[in-house]
């Protein structure tokens, strides 16, 4: 277990120094960009990549289920098995590359009638979109052994080379933009860089497994052999389908049921808790890998172990990211746009509940995966039906608490009940009781250490309001009061906090 912690340290530490990093030259950047190369360029960027995001769903989720099946032969050390697992991946990937060309050929005929009314003009509307295009379908038809780095818990590989690629072409478009202010030169060091990053990882790949051998070729023959990459495709994809169209349907319903001007003003706020949240996401997925080979050796006992502590840390980073966003989100907005920008109090507390769901579902997502378990696509249909049916209902009657009201009910029903259930009985094979017993633990803490919160809140000598440095007192303030009594509680009553404490001890050793 100590080279898996290992591993998942480095991966954590990895992507956090690259969150950081990237999170400084976006904001830079985009005003460099901006000022340089004009907002309709930006903005045709921004939706020919979400034009890209629609055709990406063609990947059918094949990546997640070959990461699954190669947990077991890397944990038994069977090279030929990986060789003809990635050789399967290498020839539906290129089946999927050549469905994304085609389907990219024959949308962009359809670019005069999209974008004929703007200045940019078409010939660096189509330079755009076929470059954008061209570093997508890199990855399927030649970096997908990445995939290989992933599931063995090496993925701050392809972290260090892409993410340091990507801010080095962020530099030098930024240098490039302010000297020459060229669209083409941008667009094609954006290209040329995703090209020169992929070359190099796949160097990187060969050095790392030099007996690696695949053939995308032989990849049609192999898949008789491996049936069930297939059927977990479809049942991955189902559920890949579902989180797609949840996750991009809320500004939809705002604008359908409430206005276009709401629309901006809920972005705001989604902004700031999707950057906060990404910052724990990029620490907290670092160990899923790790997961997966402890599914693969098999010891219920060690899996079990590892899933409380992971339980433990994932509801404290829901608890922590929750009551933050909780009583520092309206003085931030205040002080950052204005108070006509705070929306309805009631939306800020049903945002923080589904947020603190999301967050600490976590585990049992990851277990899930680690076990195969994506047979339950009823579970996908019920899920999405109660979410747009609630949407649709409550947006009518109550604007963005009732689109609120969907994605709570949808997530409380499906993943807070029924997920664990499934990954109990048909993966762990262990009464849900065991599970029940120790999350409802965490419930009760993250709930007491809120409530105490709230309490103290009201003494706070501290006005947010007035300022960005009374903001800081404020929110650290009310933090340290928070994560005592969380703390406090985890240590006397959850399962798995006295494990994951000595675990860290042992590992500082």
């Amino acid at each position: 277990m100590g080279g898996r912690v290992h591993k998942s340290v480095i991966n954590a530490e990895v992507n956090l120094l690259f969150y950081f990093l990237s999170l400084f030259l976006a904001f830079f950047s985009r005003k460099i960009f901006l000022d340089n190369l004009s907002a309709d360029f930006i903005g045709l960027t921004g939706t020919l990549g979400n034009i890209l995001g629609y055709l990406n769903l063609a990947e059918l989720g094949i990546g997640s289920c070959v990461s699954f099946f190669l947990y077991k032969p890397i944990q038994a050390g069977d090279r030929i098995k990986i060789g003809q697992i990635l050789s399967v991946l290498g020839y539906l990937y290129r089946c999927i590359g050549f469905a994304m060309l085609g389907a990219g050929v024959v949308l962009s005929l359809f670019f005069p009638l999209m974008f004929g009314g703007e200045k940019l003009g078409m010939p660096i509307i189509y330079f755009t979109f076929y470059s954008f295009l061209g570093s997508s379908l890199i990855s399927y038809f030649i970096n997908y052994r990445q995939i290989l780095l992933q599931a063995d818990q090496k993925n701050y590989l392809v972290a260090v080379y892409f993410q340091s690629a990507g801010l080095v072409k962020t530099a030098v478009q930024i240098f490039l933009a302010y000297r020459y202010h060229n669209l083409y030169v941008w667009v094609a060091i954006e290209f040329m860089f995703g090209l020169f990053a992929c070359i190099v990882l796949n160097r990187k790949i060969d050095k790392e497994y030099p007996w690696l051998r695949t053939d995308k070729a032989s990849g049609r023959r192999l898949l008789s052999r491996y049936p069930e990459i297939l059927a977990n495709t479809r049942q991955i994809f189902i559920h890949k389908i579902k989180d797609f169209v949840l996750s991009k349907s809320d500004e939809l319903f705002i604008f359908a049921f409430v206005s276009l001007k709401m629309v901006a003003y809920y972005g705001n706020y989604i902004m700031i808790t999707s950057k906060i949240t990404l910052l724990f996401t990029s620490v907290l997925d670092s160990v899923n890998a790790g997961v997966g080979n402890l599914v693969a050796e098999g010891r219920k006992d060690n899996m079990m172990k590892v899933f409380w502590e992971l339980m433990t840390i994932r509801h404290f980073v829901a608890g922590v990211l929750c009551f933050s966003i909780y009583y520092g989100m309206e003085p931030f907005i205040s002080l950052w746009l204005g108070d006509k920008f705070i929306l309805d109090h009631d939306i800020l507390l049903m945002l923080v509940i589904y947020i603190y769901m999301i967050n600490s579902r976590g585990v049992v997502d990851i277990f899930n995966h680690s076990h195969g378990l994506y047979a339950d696509v009823w579970s996908a249909w019920a899920e999405l039906a109660i979410n747009i049916t609630i949407t649709i209902v409550g947006g009518w009657m109550y604007g963005i608490t009732g689109i609120l009201a969907g994605k709570i009910v949808s997530v409380f029903a499906i993943v807070i009940f029924w997920k664990p259930y499934y990954l109990f009985t048909a993966g762990l094979k262990l009464p849900v009781t065991q599970y029940w017993n120790g999350a409802v633990r965490y419930y009760v803490v993250f709930g007491a250490a809120f409530a105490a919160g709230t309490v103290l809140e009201q003494f706070i000598p501290i006005n947010p309001y007035e300022g960005y440095i009374q903001w800081i007192g404020y929110s650290v303030t009310c933090l340290a009061i928070f994560l005592a009594v969380e703390i406090t509680g985890l240590l006397l009553f959850a399962k798995g906090a006295r494990d994951c404490i000595g675990r860290i001890k042992v590992f500082k050793k």
